[in-house]
């Protein structure tokens, strides 16, 4: 864990969880996530204790929300863009290319 980060995004479906910290990390956003497995404490514990969160360093923290804003309602104000390493279609929201890890700026 890394101290001092802040909590970016937490929500009960850990698989959108997951999708928003692949997202932030794309964009070059160090993120952490937390509390994936702790959805069989449910019932025990509170529920804000057991939803899965993705955690940033609080200097990311805007960025983070905004990308995490455009995520959620589908938009970004970036074109989307072709990856000039394979020539993969990409929405604009995304910095590097998910199938060969190319830099959108390469």
């Amino acid at each position: 864990m890394f101290p001092g980060y802040v909590r970016a995004f937490a929500h009960s479906n850990a698989l959108l969880v997951s999708h928003v910290h692949n997202v932030l990390t794309a964009a070059g956003i160090p993120a952490e996530l937390r509390n994936l497995s702790l959805g069989g404490g449910a019932g025990e514990l509170p529920l804000g204790e057991c939803e899965p969160e993705v955690w940033v360093a609080p200097h990311n923290a805007e960025r983070a929300e905004a990308l995490i804003r455009q995520t959620l309602e589908g938009t970004s104000d970036r074109p989307a863009w072709t990856c000039p390493g394979c020539g993969e279609h990409l929405e604009g929201v995304f910095d590097t290319c998910w199938n060969c890890g190319t830099h959108r700026d390469a």
